[in-house]
């Protein structure tokens, strides 16, 4: 099964508003805090163009508001092309100036989750991580935890918005096993009671990404996208 994906930044993103619906500008007008303006933003513009890219769609700024991101009851983001379902389900998640999409087949349980590895204290790991997940972290030296730590993290954050609950589930209700080869992409798989979702992460710089789905994903298909839209 395929997934794709497209990675954006602030740098990416329009000054204009143009490529907002009007029911985006409604959401956008409401948010009463610029950090969480900013954010939305660049998720909403993010997943335009994965969508635009996966569905070969016009990708210039007005037609870009034909496509319109909408919250499901469960918070889950889902398509609309002119205010009709796309057929497809797309996942986001943004960090630091930094957002990625997601992109399956209608009816794809589908999660993905961008972090930046950073340090954590124990109390954290203690709180948020399964008895297996500890040990997994103290069995490395202490200098070398973060990254573990960051894709134990992610990969819980993916999993919960693919069972569409999201931090309303207790993180330890996922467990997390991932999986090192010398590819881009490494394997992952997370537990919920019988359910595994199968998926992959990936580290770069101090960025590390997680995406999980079921069905099991082939390794994630990057978007490629012109470079300079057409007006």
């Amino acid at each position: 099964m395929d997934v794709y994906w497209l990675e954006q930044s602030n740098a990416d993103l329009p000054a204009q508003n143009d490529w907002l619906s009007a029911g985006d500008l409604v959401r956008l007008n409401a948010m009463r805090f610029e950090k969480r303006r900013a954010d939305w933003r660049l998720g909403r513009w993010t997943a335009k163009r994965a969508v635009a890219a996966c569905l070969d769609l016009h990708a210039h700024l007005p037609a870009l508001a034909e496509i319109e991101i909408r919250p499901a009851s469960s918070g889950a983001p889902e398509v609309f092309l002119a205010g009709k379902p796309a057929g497809v389900t797309i996942s986001l998640s943004h960090r630091d100036g930094a957002a990625i999409c997601a992109i399956a087949d209608s009816g794809t349980a589908l999660g993905c989750d961008l972090e930046v590895v950073e340090p954590r204290s124990d109390a954290f790991v203690a709180d948020y991580f399964t008895p297996e997940e500890q040990q997994l972290v103290t069995q490395l030296p202490i200098a070398e935890r973060s990254q573990l730590i960051a894709l134990l993290w992610s990969g819980k954050e993916s999993a919960l918005k693919a069972l569409r609950m999201g931090l309303r589930l207790d993180t330890r209700s996922v467990s997390v096993n991932p999986s090192y080869n010398s590819h881009n992409w490494h394997p992952l798989q997370v537990r919920f009671d019988e359910q595994v979702f199968h998926g992959w992460w990936q580290h770069t710089h101090n960025a590390l990404r997680t995406m999980v789905a079921s069905p099991p994903p082939s390794q994630p298909i990057p978007l490629v996208i012109p470079l300079a839209l057409p007006r």
